[in-house]
């Protein structure tokens, strides 16, 4: 898997994954977990993660509706 995209943001995060999900890219979130361990402050990125083939892809898609890191 390769990462896409990393962000603070849950909200960009979930429109970003549901946008690959509607281009048929699966795409699996790392790092939720982690706000349970900083206390919920949103300091610590999560990733979007893809898998090798579908990155450039899933870059089109992202790049397409103007969705970049942080």
């Amino acid at each position: 898997m390769k990462e896409l995209l990393r962000s603070t943001d849950p909200v960009k995060l979930a429109f970003a994954a549901s946008l690959l999900r509607g281009e048929g890219i699966e795409a699996f979130q790392m790092d939720v977990h982690m706000s349970v361990l900083e206390g919920s402050l949103g300091i610590l990125p999560r990733r979007l993660m893809v898998r090798d083939g579908e990155l450039f892809m899933a870059q089109v898609v992202l790049r397409d509706n103007e969705i970049g890191p942080d």
